[in-house]
């Protein structure tokens, strides 16, 4: 039975589950009926943040154009240009003991590709979520359902992957960004 998790809250993950070593984050979203005439294209990124809240340098934002990180320890599985379908539209597998020491925590996002353009944002986006998946075994071990929560937004950053001492938790964040997917690298410390 999965961790369902609300905004803000946090939970150990690998204390809880002793001998975990590769978690998927799975990312899942719907889009609502409109008659705007554009389709969407909603992606994943993760960035790997030093303990100044940054990326160590450009390597560390993954995403569709950049899909493992330095060492490959993360890896995205790429781009689902449509959201189609039931499940994860898109997801990250992580070997955790490989992750390099100097990524404190690694935080998973979701963008509207060309919002602006399209003049699309996340009141128009249903069902979004992220859970961690033991990669070993296919359980589901934390959820969080994002909820309604946004009108105006263009990206949110849904949770975050963390050290905790020698344990990783989770935390659920739910935090929307008007400016997108620009806006998240400006302040993650990826060169725009």
């Amino acid at each position: 039975m999965p961790v369902n998790l609300s905004k803000g809250q946090k939970v150990d993950l690998t204390k809880s589950n002793p001998g975990l070593t590769k978690v998927i984050i799975g990312l899942g979203w719907d889009t609502n009926k409109y008659d705007g005439g554009n389709d969407f294209d909603l992606d994943a990124s993760s960035f790997c943040l030093s303990a100044s809240g940054k990326v160590s340098s450009d390597a560390d934002f993954i995403f569709y154009n950049n899909p493992v990180n330095t060492n490959g320890s993360i890896r995205s599985t790429g781009d689902n240009r449509t959201g189609e379908g039931s499940g994860d539209d898109e997801s990250v597998h992580i070997q955790l003991a490989e992750v390099p020491a100097a990524v404190e925590k690694v935080a998973f996002c979701i963008t509207i590709h060309e919002a602006q353009a399209r003049n699309q944002n996340f009141g128009q986006v249903a069902n979004a979520y992220v859970r961690v998946v033991n990669e070993q075994t296919d359980e589901e071990l934390i959820r969080y359902d994002l909820g309604e929560d946004f009108s105006i937004e263009t990206a949110v950053v849904v949770g975050e992957l963390y050290r905790h001492g020698a344990e990783w938790k989770f935390s659920a964040v739910g935090s929307g960004y008007k400016d997108g997917l620009v806006g998240l690298c400006r302040d993650y410390g990826v060169s725009v």
